[in-house]
């Protein structure tokens, strides 16, 4: 197992069981400030990109990836805990098996398994196709369990809508010649503590890389439910 898959998983659980924490304590508030904070800090990231690279395609880039920052601190403001299960499991659901599947089965199914060479090299077709399958399976059970098709039909969205925003992150970041959404704000003294705790100089990223595909996810999800 090497040293960045082991932080991986140490930081992953550790926001985590934070997150589940503050979500089910003071009618959810500890949590959405926790959420608040990393679109917070996900937004300071972006702003620091400029100092690599800019122009009008990285502008209008960066401008929509805030827009998605800010729909989905207004989401996650106003959805109750038991909504946002349908977050946790449809999108770092698919994230997580993502990972995992394409780390365990990754080039085994299919010989050319990278369905998005250009934007994410890393990504995989076993990954994916069953991260999907996994973020749409524990929705649709969350949902037989304590829901209904008929009013929460949208959250079997969340783990295409999670794939689309990881891969919009990616292609930012490709724009901006960025590896790590932290890589330039952790050389700064004063965020440097603030970056290490979701995993500072380890090739993990950074805040954004951490929120990124539940950004666009409820981005889409307040503007459906804005319009049923």
């Amino acid at each position: 197992m090497d040293r960045n898959f082991k932080v991986r998983v140490v930081v992953g659980l550790s926001i985590f069981v934070i997150a589940l924490v503050g979500l089910y304590t003071f009618d959810s508030v500890p949590f959405k400030i926790l959420f608040g904070f990393f679109a917070l800090m996900s937004v300071i990231e972006l702003l620091s990109f400029f100092k690599k690279k800019h122009g009008a395609l990285t502008i209008f880039l960066a401008l929509l990836e805030i827009i998605f920052l800010i729909c989905s601190v207004v989401f996650v403001s106003q959805t109750s805990v038991d909504y946002f299960w349908y977050i946790i499991l449809g999108v770092p659901g698919y994230d997580v098996f993502a990972y995992l599947f394409g780390k365990l089965f990754g080039g085994k199914l299919f010989k050319k398994s990278r369905p998005f060479p250009h934007i994410s090299k890393n990504k995989t077709w076993e990954g994916t196709i069953l991260g999907l399958i996994m973020a749409v399976g524990m929705v649709t059970i969350k949902m037989i369990c304590g829901g209904s098709f008929a009013t929460d039909w949208m959250y079997l969205l969340c783990g295409p809508l999670a794939l689309i925003g990881d891969l919009f992150e990616s292609f930012l970041k490709r724009k901006f010649d960025i590896k790590d959404s932290n890589e330039i704000l952790i050389k700064n003294k004063f965020f440097a503590a603030i970056e290490t705790c979701v995993g500072g100089s380890e090739g993990h990223g950074g805040f954004l890389d951490r929120i990124d595909s539940t950004a666009f996810a409820c981005t889409i999800l307040l503007v459906i439910s804005m319009t049923i």
